[in-house]
């Protein structure tokens, strides 16, 4: 189960879907693609200054302040991510 913990100043998202096997598996990547993409997104389009770990089943994002751009990716993601936990019910909100 993937579980994404979302805070006003964090993200943070860990865990596998266990969908198909390790490396194989499109809700794991997907999922991982929508997340990457978005700290680029807060980096280079929002220009946003951020504190981000990234490892193999774990992403965590940390902001201070978040301007209208940054909220806007993260409400695109996050309509992404519903996208995705829809299809495949292996997403888990907290």
């Amino acid at each position: 189960m993937i579980t994404i913990l979302i805070t006003p100043n964090k993200l943070h998202v860990s865990g596998h879907a266990n969908t198909a096997p390790q490396g194989s598996d499109i809700v794991c990547s997907a999922v991982s693609a929508l997340t990457l993409t978005l700290i680029r997104g807060l980096k280079e389009i929002a220009q946003m200054a951020l504190f981000e770990s990234v490892a193999a089943g774990n992403i965590c994002i940390e902001w201070q302040s978040i301007n209208d751009t940054g909220k806007a990716l993260v409400d695109t993601w996050f309509l992404g991510i519903c996208g995705i936990a829809a299809e495949y019910p292996v997403i888990e909100f907290l």
